[in-house]
Formats: C-alpha cells, structure tokens, sequence
C-alpha cells in the first residue's frame, strides 16, 4: 500500500522516491512514517517478508527499510530473495541483541541497518544517503571515468563493473568501496576511513560492517576470496586495492 507523504509538494528535486518500510509491528511502521515524512518520498508499507517481496516485485521501489524479525518470513531470508532480482538499497531494522543478524545481513546484501529504538535524525540520514548513492548510479552525473586494477575495470559512466572481460554485479554500497579502492590503488585505508567516506557518518561499529563489505567484495571479484589478489587487508592498518 502507497501512501504519498505529507504535504506532497514540488521543490527543488521534484524527483519521487519510492520507499518501502515493512515491520509486522505497526506502531513501528507507523513511527517510521512519520520520522520520513518527506515532500519527495512516496512510502510503501508490508508486515512480513512475503508481503515486501511482492511490493519490491509491482512497484518501483528505491530503498528498503525491512525488520529481521517477522514473522511467515523473515527481513533476511527476504532480502536474499530480493537480491536475486534487485539491487535497491536495504537498510535492516534490529535490535541490539541482533549482532550475528546484523552480520549475516550485511554478508548477504544488506547496505546498512539500524537499531532500535530508533532516534529520528539517524533514520532520515541513513535513508537520505542510501537514497543518495542509488541514484548517484544510474544519474550519469558522475565524472566520466573509467578505472582499471588487474583484472577488475570499472565504468563510472555506465555504472558496471566487469573482472575479465564479465560483468559482475554489486550492491551501491560495494560499487561505493570498489570504487575508493580502485580510484586509490596503493593507499591504504582503515576500516574507520571507508565507514566515514561511504556511510558519511560517525564511525561506530565500523569494523565489523565494512569487514563484511570487503568480503562480499572478493566473492565477487576475486579467483580465490581467501587469498585476494586485488582487493587486500594491510593487518592492524585497513584494506587497500592494487592489480
């Protein structure tokens, strides 16, 4: 179900975002649809997995904000599903005690998550830079660019990044680390450095989630994850790329 935000005006950026928040507790849905409250958002409600499967599938949705918990299916066994047709942005939903559900999430396809309770301004910054870096992939207005390492090319005009001649496909937010990588060959970056420059936030937490970035980046890029040859760890200090 559709509901057009409050006030729905045209601004500036007249550009609808389709977002779909789904939580089998309804004050929480409810919660959420007020702390997004946008001119340019249209929100996108579901109760249970099976429920934002289909709305992903009949709508045009530009993020997912999805609790792990649920139940006939729950946020992560959904989200595998989605991620076998679309690449939109996840932001999971959690509770603290949910730190091996927020992992598998991330190793999975998750973009980011948040814990309850939520605060307000955490969730519409979060949504505003998902939805920000989405869009930034298909907009055509990033400098054109084309950057190389060993095997792994990326096109910043179209958006694709191939390994040997194969187009491979990323999440926005593993396109976002590849690419600092890659337009960086050498240099290495801390886990802290990534989170603050990708996430655009304050870096709590950040080894862990940018760890199991960079993993799900060498399943994809690389022969042998275990021993990279592109996309390597620097013990104590962060991750670099370099062919």
């Amino acid at each position: 179900m559709a509901i057009p935000a409050e006030g729905l005006r045209t601004g500036k950026d007249d550009k609808m975002y389709h977002i779909l928040i789904c939580d089998d507790e309804r004050d929480i849905v409810n919660a959420l649809k007020i702390y997004l409250t946008d001119s340019n958002y249209v929100l996108h409600e579901a109760f249970d997995g099976k429920e934002a499967i289909r709305v992903v599938e009949e709508q045009d949705i530009h993020l997912v904000l999805m609790d792990i918990m649920m139940p006939e299916m729950d946020g992560i066994e959904a989200m595998v599903k989605i991620r076998e047709k679309s690449n939109v942005p996840v932001i999971l939903l959690t509770a603290k005690s949910e730190d091996s559900d927020k992992v598998l999430g991330l190793t999975v396809g998750a973009d980011d998550y948040i814990t309850k309770p939520f605060h307000p301004v955490e969730v519409s910054a979060r949504v505003k830079s998902q939805l920000r870096r989405y869009m930034q992939l298909g907009s055509g207005n990033v400098k054109p660019d084309v950057l190389r390492c060993g095997g792994i090319e990326l096109d910043d005009v179209q958006k694709k990044v191939s390994l040997d001649g194969e187009e491979i496909s990323l999440t926005p937010t593993e396109y976002e680390i590849l690419k600092l990588l890659m337009g960086n060959q050498g240099r290495v970056f801390s886990p802290r450095e990534i989170y603050g420059k990708i996430w655009n936030d304050v870096p709590y937490g950040s080894e862990n989630t940018v760890a199991v970035h960079i993993r799900h980046i060498r399943e994809k890029v690389e022969i042998n994850p275990a021993e990279p040859r592109y996309v390597k760890v620097v013990w104590g200090q962060g991750y670099k790329c370099e062919g």
